[in-house]
């Protein structure tokens, strides 16, 4: 189960910061009323007074409700998009990037602050877009998995994106689970388990390159 999250202390009401610092603090606050809210119920007024400031001064920053989701959403593709990259890069190793990669989703997903919920539970996508961009960031997540397969295995790209596609989306709704049920299995065998299941899979097509 993921832990209790660390939040920034929120600085005395009316303390002047500079414009960066202000953005990451408001961005924090939301983050915390979003996730526990939803976007529909959240207000801008909690978010204005989780983040110790007045109303006036986050629509400074952030004009709508919906403009403060959105950059809250880039941070969280963001997040997820660079953990996969990450674990990619970790080994040329493919069955090793398998579980690097199931792993990433797992931890995603176990993050205290509970950013997945934003890309994977968003009760906005209905919102254009929102929905562009949680399409997006499943989509270049299953394009540098794709870039991996395709290099190593010879097959077409679009027969990459497809197999691309059925392994983040394992990865995706087997972490979802797990943290829907309560972490009944420890994560680390979780994401094994899933990572186990990809590799029996993906190992089924042969390297276009195999190792001399």
């Amino acid at each position: 189960m993921p832990a209790a999250p660390e939040t920034s202390p929120v600085p005395p009401r009316g303390q002047r910061l500079p414009r960066s610092e202000r953005k990451v603090q408001l961005l924090e606050a939301a983050r915390d009323v979003f996730v526990a809210e939803g976007y529909h119920a959240a207000a801008m007024d909690d978010i204005a007074d989780a983040a110790g400031v007045s109303k006036p001064v986050l629509y400074q920053h952030f004009p709508s409700k919906l403009e403060l989701y959105l950059a809250l959403l880039d941070v969280s593709s963001d997040s997820l998009l660079a953990s996969v990259h990450e674990a990619l890069a970790s080994t040329t190793d493919n069955k090793l990037r398998v579980a690097a990669t199931s792993q990433a989703y797992f931890d995603f997903v176990n993050d205290p602050h509970g950013l997945f919920r934003l890309i994977f539970e968003s009760d906005l996508t209905n919102e254009p877009a929102v929905r562009a961009r949680v399409d997006r960031t499943n989509d270049l997540c299953a394009n540098a998995v794709s870039d991996v397969i395709a290099a190593d295995t010879g097959l077409t790209l679009a027969q990459a994106r497809m197999l691309a596609a059925g392994l983040i989306g394992l990865a995706q709704t087997a972490a979802r689970h797990w943290g829907r049920d309560g972490g009944a299995v420890d994560r680390e065998d979780a994401a094994k388990l899933i990572s186990a299941l990809g590799w029996r899979g993906i190992s089924g097509f042969p390297l276009s390159h195999p190792p001399a």
